[in-house]
């Protein structure tokens, strides 16, 4: 088989590496421990930063197992399963078994924890109001839309791959 490299091949490499290094920038300043407490702070809550991400998939995703929710946070089982028992302790999260195989033990958000939740995404929203300050209604439109249908680009090739 013959591999040869054209000027789209080339392109395409290029701009993999950008969206590459857009993404480790992303990411970069999400896993900063100060912006979690950032967070937390403009939303006037008390919750420990280890928990904050935890919660928060929980609301985006539930109901949903701990072994996902480990999976999709990186994060070893055990210590996920750990932290969704303190939110459960703490009344923001409850746990149930699946609706089709009983074994299995989901979260899912609490009328409380939904409170929280709405309070950060109100604080999340003030955040990005600063960066997303010089862009127009356009922009921002075709950042989310884009973002989103990558988002779900990413997550079919992924999960198809599995």
């Amino acid at each position: 088989m013959s591999f040869r490299k054209n000027v789209q091949d080339t392109h395409i490499s290029e701009q993999m590496k950008s969206v590459h290094g857009s993404l480790i920038s992303i990411l970069s300043v999400l896993n900063r421990p100060r912006n979690d407490e950032k967070m937390i702070e403009q939303a006037g809550i008390r919750l420990d930063r280890a928990l904050f991400s935890v919660l928060v998939m929980v609301e985006r995703l539930g109901p949903i197992g701990v072994v996902d929710l480990a999976d999709r946070s990186g994060r070893d089982y055990t210590t996920i399963s750990r932290q969704v028992a303190r939110l459960e302790s703490l009344g923001l999260v409850k746990r149930r078994a699946n609706s089709l195989d009983r074994r299995v033990r989901e979260a899912v958000i609490s009328a409380e924890g939904k409170a929280m939740t709405d309070r950060i995404d109100a604080a999340r929203e003030r955040m990005a109001d600063e960066v997303f300050k010089d862009w127009s209604k356009d922009e921002l439109d075709a950042f989310v839309k884009s973002m989103r249908k990558f988002a779900d680009a990413l997550e079919e090739a992924t999960l198809g791959g599995s």
